[in-house]
């Protein structure tokens, strides 16, 4: 990329743009990137002014849907990719901090789309990834750290539905609402499912296909189902 572009861009965005296209980015890939980026901009520009606030640049892919945007705040350089849907209604609001990103196809929902009883809501930290086709059930308090990679297909609940009664059905039973807490510089790897009540600890990795049921202590390494601690990443002494 040209020295005098990228220093511009840069500075506009905010983002480094030269990290995202060192040498084996030819011109034409890089310019149809930009190009992309650019309505993904325009797009944003339209949405964002309908948010509860904004502090920077917004992304916004085709076919977003960001539902009750009265309830969101986002920071710097968020990024909503192809057809993920946010559904915002809830007591706290949805919070992004700086340069998180949505993936495509995720679904962030804390109260039904039909009515119900309003969920809690959502925080998330800077630099933090909601991965592709993501489920983040946030009809209970979900915070998500700083620093946190989520890989595709992760789901996060934070309630779970009472069944304590044989007598009346499940779903006329109501749901008991929880929490789900991830701390910094976390690793979720594919597929992982995350139940209510839970508490992933700084620095630690859920292995791929874990279901993770109880807390996860700091800088650990967990898999399976249910996930059990196979590793530390912390070295003794």
């Amino acid at each position: 990329m040209d020295t005098k572009i990228g220093n511009w861009l840069s500075k506009s965005t905010g983002l480094d743009l030269d990290d995202r296209f060192g040498p084996g980015w030819d011109t034409s890939s890089t310019v149809g990137v930009l190009a992309r980026m650019g309505v993904w901009f325009l797009r944003g520009l339209v949405k964002k002014w309908r948010f509860a606030s904004s502090r920077g640049m917004v992304l916004i892919g085709k076919g977003v849907t960001i539902r009750q945007p009265k309830y969101l705040r986002v920071g710097r350089n968020f990024v909503a990719q192809d057809h993920c849907e946010i559904n915002c209604l809830s007591e706290k609001g949805i919070h992004f901090g700086d340069k998180v990103t949505v993936g495509s196809y995720a679904l962030i929902r804390p109260t039904n789309l039909y009515g119900g009883e309003p969920g809690v809501g959502l925080r998330v930290g800077n630099q933090s990834s909601i991965g592709p086709y993501a489920y983040i059930g946030c009809s209970g308090y979900i915070e998500i750290g700083n620093n946190v990679m989520m890989s595709p297909r992760v789901s996060i609940y934070s309630e779970n539905h009472v069944f304590d009664h044989t007598n009346i059905p499940m779903i006329e039973q109501g749901v008991k609402r929880s929490f789900v807490k991830i701390e910094d510089d976390c690793w979720i790897a594919s597929n992982a499912v995350i139940l209510a009540g839970v508490t992933i600890g700084k620095g630690a990795v859920v292995a791929a296909g874990s279901v993770v049921n109880k807390d996860v202590p700091p800088y650990s390494i967990v898999a399976g189902n249910p996930a059990k601690v196979i590793k530390s990443r912390q070295k003794d002494g």
